[in-house]
């Protein structure tokens, strides 16, 4: 089972590593950077070669970077919608020094305008980035939202028309967040609920294309269109529910990313514990 957590990585980048390893994870998920603020400086070398060191050592792969909040590909304010890309073009080369595999990308926000012209920016965007990034290897993960105000990818046809528009498909993915699911309106706490999801991103964009799990539960109530995170388990989703996706057959090679609550250094063990326990073997 690939299964990992969103890791600080306070400190030095590289202390993520560590703090991946010591909770058992043999995959893991990072910011590279603030993801509150505009890049102020680049990683340093010698931080890039540890970071390249001890993740070999830990053998922990797949790497998934998660792109900052600010960036917003969907955007219709040309400043914030070229800066976006900008920034994504340095953060794909950023990943590709650290072996990252994928950054895991947000659709964006179309604000004022139309869902249909955000995805058109968007799509212009990632056509953009791939075009500048040709030369290396790092795939893009498209997430689904739970859909709150101007979201984009709340519903898997936004995703379809991203695959069906974007050039060079080969480095584009699909990551599956159950939280944002269930409160976008996908009832996957119950059986049949899941497996419709899973057939209707299989009729959208093809079930290989699904890269990742982001694994978590939701404190809010379906079709809430909110997105607060709770413990596996825990939440609306449910131990059984939870058992189900972990168990699926679809889902079983996919790695599995935690993002639940972290009030107390304890928590990641109690939840990831809790997902090893929950797995067939």
């Amino acid at each position: 089972m690939l299964l990992g957590v969103q890791v600080s990585t306070e400190g030095k980048i590289y202390e993520a590593l560590n703090r991946a390893e010591a909770l058992g994870c043999n995959t893991m998920q990072i910011f590279a950077r603030n993801p509150q603020q505009w890049r102020q400086v680049f990683l340093g070398p010698n931080d890039v070669l540890e970071f390249n060191r001890l993740q070999k050592e830990y053998q922990i792969k797949p790497l998934f970077i998660h792109i900052p909040y600010l960036l917003n590909m969907a955007s219709p304010h040309p400043k914030l919608y070229e800066g976006s890309i900008e920034a994504y073009i340095e953060d794909m080369f950023e990943a590709k020094s650290l072996n990252a595999d994928y950054i895991v990308t947000h659709m964006g926000s179309h604000k004022e305008t139309s869902e249909e012209a955000g995805l058109k920016r968007f799509i212009h965007a990632i056509n953009k980035i791939l075009e500048k990034t040709a030369d290396i290897n790092v795939g893009i993960l498209l997430e689904n939202t739970a859909g709150s105000g101007s979201w984009l990818g709340y519903k898997f046809n936004h995703q379809e028309k991203v695959f069906q528009d974007v050039k060079d498909k080969a480095r584009l993915g699909l990551c599956l967040d159950t939280a944002h699911a269930y409160s976008a309106g996908y009832d996957i706490s119950g059986k049949d609920g899941l497996q419709s999801l899973l057939e209707e991103i299989d009729n959208s964009v093809g079930i290989g294309q699904l890269k990742l799990v982001h694994l978590n539960d939701t404190k809010d109530m379906l079709n809430s269109h909110r997105d607060k995170h709770e413990h596996i388990g825990k939440g609306n989703i449910g131990l059984e529910g939870m058992k189900r996706i972990i168990n699926h057959p679809l889902l079983r090679k996919v790695p599995f990313i935690l993002e639940t609550p972290k009030k107390t250094d304890k928590d990641d063990f109690m939840n990831l514990n809790t997902v090893r326990k929950l797995r067939h073997k």
